[in-house]
C-alpha cells in the first residue's frame, strides 16, 4: 500500500468517525444503530471473499473491532 493510500484511508476513517458522532449527537441515529453499523462492517471483513487479501481483511476487522471496544465513534454516556 502506498503512502497516498494510507493518507486516503486515514482521512476516510476520520471523516466516517466524525459523521457517526454527529449523527448520534444530533439524535439522527441512536448509539445502538451506530454500533450495529460498525459490527456489520467488521463482519464483512471477518468473512471476506476469496480475493487473496485475507491479511488486509483481518487487519480491517481488527481495527473496526478496536474502534468498537474503544467507543471512538460513539460518545457513550
Amino acid at each position: 500500500m502506498s503512502d497516498q493510500d494510507d493518507i486516503a484511508g486515514t482521512a476516510a476513517l476520520t471523516i466516517c468517525e466524525s459523521l457517526l458522532l454527529a449523527l448520534n449527537d444530533h439524535k439522527i441515529l441512536p448509539e445502538a444503530e451506530i454500533v450495529g453499523i460498525l459490527r456489520d462492517a467488521a463482519a464483512t471483513h471477518e468473512t471476506p471473499p476469496d480475493d487473496g487479501k485475507a491479511e488486509m481483511h483481518a487487519a480491517v476487522a481488527k481495527l473496526i473491532n478496536s474502534i468498537l471496544a474503544g467507543g471512538n465513534s460513539v460518545r457513550r454516556r
